[in-house]
């Protein structure tokens, strides 16, 4: 009985450590608590960094795709990254008649798999210093590690940096990056 009891205080303990932990992992984004038992539109929706996205993801209708069942890694963009674009380039991908376009740029930042830094830090090093990862969207983003970082550049030769990696979602894991990927043409 005795080491029942002990048994069991050890296992309730790795629980509620675990639980702490996993819990204290996913970092803040925007000023938010990010939990990993909400979705992407859940999680990111109270992101002040990623208003922008939010509303890019709305106009494109891909709202309830990104709160289906996934898994999905999202490489998700800041309200910083979208004002850097050329002006008036948002504005212009927000209007109904671009819809298409919208949704192809915004489809080039999501990868049909949980993909964790780890994962592509792995994946990355198994194939020389460079990794293919092909998105929903069509579009190959090269991805590298430097330093710890990841960065990924995409179809124009543009690079965006991972900044905030591994925050995870009940449908998969969002990195959120410091530029907006572009598809080519």
């Amino acid at each position: 009985m005795f080491k029942f009891v002990i048994r069991s205080a050890l296992v309730a303990s790795m629980f509620t450590t675990g639980a702490v932990a996993a819990y204290a992992e996913n970092p803040m984004v925007g000023g938010a608590p990010m939990y990993a038992n909400k979705n992407i539109v859940e999680n990111a929706i109270n992101s002040k960094d990623h208003t922008t996205l939010v509303a890019a993801v709305k106009a494109a209708g891909l709202v309830e795709t990104l709160e289906g069942k996934g898994p999905f890694t999202v490489f998700a963009p800041t309200n910083e990254a979208f004002a850097a674009l050329p002006a008036g380039t948002v504005d212009t991908l927000l209007k109904p008649e671009n819809k298409d376009k919208l949704t192809t740029v915004l489809t080039c930042h999501v990868v049909a798999a949980d993909a964790m830094s780890l994962a592509i830090a792995g994946m990355i090093k198994d194939d020389g210093g460079e990794h293919d990862v092909k998105t929903v969207g069509g579009c190959i983003l090269k991805a590298k590690a430097d330093g710890g970082k990841i960065s990924l550049t995409d179809e124009t030769g543009g690079t965006a940096w991972v900044t905030i990696a591994d925050v995870k979602q009940s449908n998969g894991v969002i990195h959120v990056i410091n530029r907006v990927l572009q598809p080519k043409g």
